[in-house]
């Protein structure tokens, strides 16, 4: 665990020269986890500037208690869901209801693929969908917590990850299908 302690306390003190080496230091990661929310690079830019100021904004808060990265994005995480609730682009996408997906039991698809490509995957989700599996999946909140996060009941978080992961494994299952057909067509 890296030891922040001195850059908190400079960031704290207004130093100018402080803030852009934190920003500089956590950019990048946090700016990834903003992209798996939204749809476009410039929305996740966005979303990164509005938590960045949070971060400043609250940084007095930081208890030292944990990783200061892991504080930045929880920051992050709530900035991207209140941006996708009052984003009009965003808004619709995360009703959350039954819809016709169609769901695969197969849970182990044997297949390699980059994390780029499975990232890539899951941002091709409905909006709900890839909010409830990020969340869970990736950031490791409970269905509870995303209930209170999103204002639906845990059932609905449940079902909601279970589709998600259902579509996912199919498309996997496909690509995996279009892999084998590629490799005995030469």
């Amino acid at each position: 665990m890296t030891d922040h302690r001195q850059l908190i306390k400079d960031c704290l003190k207004g130093s100018a020269v402080a803030q852009k080496q934190l920003y500089t230091l956590f950019a990048e990661p946090m700016l990834g986890i903003c992209y798996r929310y939204t749809k476009s690079i410039t929305d996740a830019e966005d979303v990164m500037q509005e938590g960045f100021i949070k971060v400043f904004l609250h940084l007095h808060q930081y208890k030292s208690e944990g990783e200061l990265g892991g504080w930045i994005r929880r920051i992050m995480v709530t900035t991207a869901i209140n941006y996708l609730k009052k984003n009009s682009q965003y808004k619709y996408d995360l009703v959350f209801e039954n819809s016709n997906v169609h769901l695969v039991t197969d849970d182990d698809p044997e297949m390699q693929m980059s994390m780029k490509e499975l990232a890539e995957m899951i941002r091709q989700l409905p909006t709900g969908y890839q909010t409830i599996f990020n969340l869970h999946a990736v950031e490791g909140y409970s269905h509870v917590e995303i209930g209170k996060m999103l204002g639906i009941n845990e059932g609905t978080s449940r079902s909601q990850y279970a589709r998600a992961r259902g579509l996912l494994i199919s498309w996997i299952n496909r690509n995996k299908e279009d892999v084998k057909k590629q490799l005995y067509a030469q």
